[in-house]
């Protein structure tokens, strides 16, 4: 289990092997932490595909995330990048339109989370899903994980559900919702053993939204970048009123993501209160840890 960086300094670069060599991801999913050299280097057989030069980067990622694509993946991937592409021509999905971009800020970016958590199964929810991340990429890698992809836009959940039947996808569903809504109905509170939130809000507010859907004993992981010094200690302080502890700091320096990236990791300890989450405007003008000091304050 990773050494927690409970300082908010500098984060700590972890490497993992997700391929079957004998190290098992047991209990809660940890990704096991190797020394670059115990790593296997996994062969990609050339082909004229990967002779692309837009490719390489992205494949240089997953060399050193120790992960090889089966065919039928890689081709997933390169659907998804060329219909994301096609539909932005006619709806906002995303800023980035540029092929290799696509394939390093989207496709690599999400499969860093892989830096943080691995299992054989999981239940995974992906809050803010946007067009798909990271929520999707995951989902191509790890084709046993049961997925729900969240997203409060309807044009993004149409995109997602026409990727999901384009790549035959099975065990993944694009729900259109809000975290505050449906963290209150039973069939989705404590229900996930893995939560994300990619760009989404402040680290309080995302846990207050991922810390209704994790249960006991589960993850939560949030991709960030730039400095984060006080908006994670307003975090932590925010976790320990949610049932939420934090637990790592993983900075990402893949290829073309080398700008700052980290992942926040956090753990539910214990169930999350059933006020929370509260609603977006209330969350907006109360948040958590000015709630909490402002009660220490009175009291």
């Amino acid at each position: 289990m990773h050494e927690n960086n409970l300082d908010g300094g500098k984060p700590k670069r972890h490497l993992i092997n997700n391929s079957d060599d004998g190290i098992d991801n047991v209990g809660t999913g940890l990704a096991p932490v190797l020394h670059p050299s115990d790593q296997p280097s996994p062969v990609l057989h050339p082909s004229p595909i990967q002779a692309n030069t837009d490719l390489q980067p992205f494949f240089e990622g997953l060399r050193q995330l120790c992960i090889e694509l089966t065919d039928e993946q890689l081709n997933q991937f390169l659907r998804y990048q060329q219909e994301l592409l096609d539909w932005n021509t006619r709806m906002n999905l995303t800023s980035i339109t540029n092929n290799e971009e696509v394939l390093t800020k989207h496709f690599l970016d999400s499969l860093s989370l892989l830096m943080a958590y691995d299992a054989p199964l999981a239940h995974v929810l992906d809050i803010g899903s946007g067009a798909g991340f990271p929520g999707l990429p995951l989902k191509i890698l790890r084709p046993q994980w049961h997925v729900v992809l969240l997203e409060a836009t309807g044009k993004k959940v149409t995109f997602m559900r026409h990727i999901i039947e384009t790549l035959h996808l099975h065990n993944v569903k694009a729900v259109h919702g809000r975290a505050e809504e449906l963290a209150h109905k039973a069939d989705y509170r404590a229900s996930f053993d893995l939560v994300t939130a990619r760009a989404v809000a402040s680290i309080p507010t995302l846990l207050e939204f991922a810390t209704p859907f994790t249960r006991s004993g589960g993850t939560m992981i949030f991709p960030k970048k730039g400095d984060l010094t006080g908006e994670l200690a307003r975090g932590k302080r925010a976790a320990s009123q949610l049932g939420a502890r934090f637990r790592d700091d993983i900075l990402v320096t893949l290829p073309g993501l080398d700008d700052g990236r980290r992942l926040l990791v956090w753990e539910q300890v214990s169930k999350c209160p059933e006020q929370y989450p509260r609603s977006g405007s209330l969350m907006a003008k109360k948040p958590l840890v000015h709630e909490r000091l402002n009660k220490s304050v009175v009291e």
